[in-house]
C-alpha cells in the first residue's frame, strides 16, 4: 500500500490505506465544487466561527493529535504538541483578520471621468493542496485556514506516510462545522493529481515539498493554465559575525539545525562563521550537538527524533558518504544511535570546497555544513552561493548592523539573532529553487483570489 503509517522508531507498520479510486476522486471534485457554490457566499463571520471552532478542538484534544503525528513521522511529542498549537494559532489568525485582509479597496483615480474604481477580492473555487510529512498539521493549516476563510474549497493530497494525520484534519474541520465537501482528504495517486489539475472546476494548486515534486506539479498546472504556489527546499545560512555572543549563538545553532530531527526546510543547514571565531564556534557546536539524546520520541528525555522513515535515514547516510567522496570531512558526534529505528548519528561536514557538489545540496536530517569565511563580505558571498533562497539568519551583537547584513542575503526570510522562525503572524516563502508565492498573512490569503476591478463610470463621461 502506498499510504501507510509506519512508526519510525519501531519500524512497525501500524495501518495501511488503499489508494483513492478514480470514482472517489471524481466524486470529491464534484462535491467540493458544489460546496463552493454555497461557501463562497457564506459570511466572514460564519467562516470565522468555523476557524475558531477548529482551533478550540485542536487545543482540547492536543495530546491525541500530537501522538498521531509522533507515531506517523517520529516527531518529538513536545514538538508535536507545539505544532498542534501553531495550527490553532493560524486558524485564529484568519478568524480575526480575514475580513479586513480581503476588504474592498477604493482606488485613486486621476479624474472624475474615470468614475469610482474599487478592487474586490473574490474566491476562485476548488483548490488542491499537496503537502509533505514533516509538519503534518501545520502544513495543512497554513493553506486551508486562509483559503477556506477566503471562500475557496479544498482538496488535500498529503504525504503517503502520514495518512492518519490527513484523515484527522478532515474530521477536525467537519467537527468544526465546515460544510460537507468543503475540505476533503484524498489518498490520491500521481496520475490522479494530474487528472484533478486538468478538471475545469479546480482553479489552483499549492504544493510544499521537494524540488522534483514541485517541478512536476508546476508543469502540470502550467499546462492546465492553473495558478500554483510552490514552497520547496532550503539550505538556510546561519551567519556568525565576529562580535556575536558565541555561547548563546551556539545554543541557537544546535536548536536551529536539529529541531524536528533536522527535517525542516528552514532549519539552519549551512553554518557560515567568520574566521576570527570559527574554531571556537566549531568546538562549542560539536559539544552541543554531542549532548543531544536520540531515542523514543514519546520519551520526554529524548531530544533528537528519528528520521521519518528508514528510507530517509538510508538516503541521508548515502549523501554523507558522497559528500566525503567529493572531498568533505565528516565528523560524527555524540553517542551511537539506538540499534533500532530510523536514526542517523549527528554529523558535521567541514572542508566543503567550492567544487564539491554537496556544497549545494539540502541535507534533510541531523547533518551540519560548516564554512569558514574570511570576513563579513565573504560570509555574505557564501550565504548567497546557493541554489536555494528560503530563510536565513545573522548573529551579531550589533542588531542594526545585523539588519544591514540581512538585507544583503538573497532569501525570502532573514532573522537577526534567531534561526528562521515559523509563526502564525509572519509570512513564509522563498526565491529561486525554494519556490514562489507566499503563505500566511495577507500575502497568503490573496494568492488564490480574483482581484477584480469594479469601475462605475458616468455614462456621459468623455472618451
Amino acid at each position: 500500500m502506498a499510504y501507510a503509517t509506519t512508526n519510525p522508531y519501531t519500524g512497525e507498520v501500524l495501518k495501511t490505506f488503499p489508494d483513492a479510486t478514480d470514482a472517489e476522486v471524481a466524486r470529491a471534485i464534484e462535491t467540493a465544487d458544489a460546496a463552493f457554490q454555497a461557501w463562497r457566499t457564506t459570511s466572514f463571520a460564519e467562516r470565522a466561527r468555523v476557524m475558531r471552532a477548529a482551533a478550540a478542538i485542536l487545543r482540547r484534544e492536543s495530546e491525541a493529535y500530537a501522538r498521531t503525528v509522533t507515531l506517523e513521522m517520529g516527531k518529538l511529542l513536545s514538538e508535536a504538541k507545539a505544532e498542534v498549537e501553531l495550527s490553532a494559532e493560524i486558524f485564529e489568525y484568519y478568524a480575526d483578520n480575514a475580513e479586513d485582509l480581503l476588504a474592498p479597496q477604493t482606488l485613486p483615480v486621476k479624474s472624475p471621468a474615470e468614475g469610482e474604481a474599487r478592487l474586490v477580492h473574490e474566491p476562485l473555487g476548488v483548490l488542491l493542496a499537496i503537502e509533505p510529512w514533516n509538519f503534518p498539521y501545520y502544513q495543512i493549516a497554513r493553506i486551508i485556514a486562509p483559503q477556506l476563510s477566503a471562500g475557496n474549497t479544498m482538496l488535500l493530497k498529503h504525504a503517503s506516510n502520514v495518512p492518519q494525520s490527513a484523515a484527522a484534519f478532515e474530521v477536525l474541520m467537519r467537527q468544526a462545522g465546515l460544510p460537507e465537501g468543503a475540505f476533503q482528504n484524498l489518498y490520491a495517486t500521481r496520475s490522479q493529481v494530474e487528472r484533478i489539475l486538468n478538471d475545469p472546476r479546480v482553479h489552483g494548486v499549492a504544493l510544499t515539498g521537494s524540488e522534483d515534486a514541485g517541478a512536476i506539479v508546476a508543469s502540470q498546472a502550467g499546462k492546465a493554465l492553473k495558478k500554483s504556489t510552490m514552497e520547496l527546499g532550503g539550505a538556510d545560512a546561519f551567519v556568525v559575525l565576529a562580535d556575536a555572543d558565541l555561547e548563546k549563538t551556539i545554543r541557537w545553532a544546535v536548536f536551529g539545525r536539529h529541531w524536528n530531527g533536522g527535517q525542516v526546510c528552514v532549519s539552519s543547514k549551512r553554518m557560515i562563521i567568520v574566521d576570527a571565531v570559527y574554531d571556537r564556534f566549531l568546538e562549542g557546536y560539536a559539544a552541543g550537538v554531542a549532548g543531544l539524546r536520540q531515542g523514543d520520541p514519546l520519551d520526554p528525555d529524548t531530544t533528537l527524533a528519528p528520521l521519518s522513515s528508514q528510507k530517509a535515514a538510508d538516503e541521508l547516510k548515502d549523501k554523507i558518504r558522497q559528500a566525503v567522496e567529493f572531498g568533505a570531512k565528516a565528523q560524527e558526534v555524540g553517542p551511537e544511535p539506538p540499534n533500532a529505528g530510523a536514526f542517523v548519528r549527528p554529523t558535521i561536514l567541514t572542508d566543503i570546497a567550492e567544487d564539491n557538489p554537496a556544497r549545494y545540496w539540502e541535507f534533510f536530517g541531523p547533518v551540519s555544513m560548516l564554512f569558514r569565511a574570511k570576513d563579513e563580505d565573504d560570509a555574505v558571498r557564501i550565504a548567497n552561493d546557493s541554489p536555494f533562497g528560503l530563510g536565513g539568519s545573522v548573529f551579531t551583537a550589533d542588531t542594526r548592523h545585523g539588519a544591514e547584513v540581512a538585507a544583503r542575503i538573497s532569501t525570502g526570510m532573514v532573522f537577526v539573532n534567531h534561526p528562521t522562525m515559523v509563526k502564525a503572524d509572519l509570512p513564509f516563502g522563498g526565491v529561486r529553487r525554494s519556490g514562489y508565492g507566499r503563505e500566511l498573512l495577507g500575502l497568503g490569503i490573496k494568492e488564490f483570489v480574483n482581484h477584480k476591478l469594479i469601475n462605475v463610470v458616468d455614462i456621459d463621461a468623455p472618451f
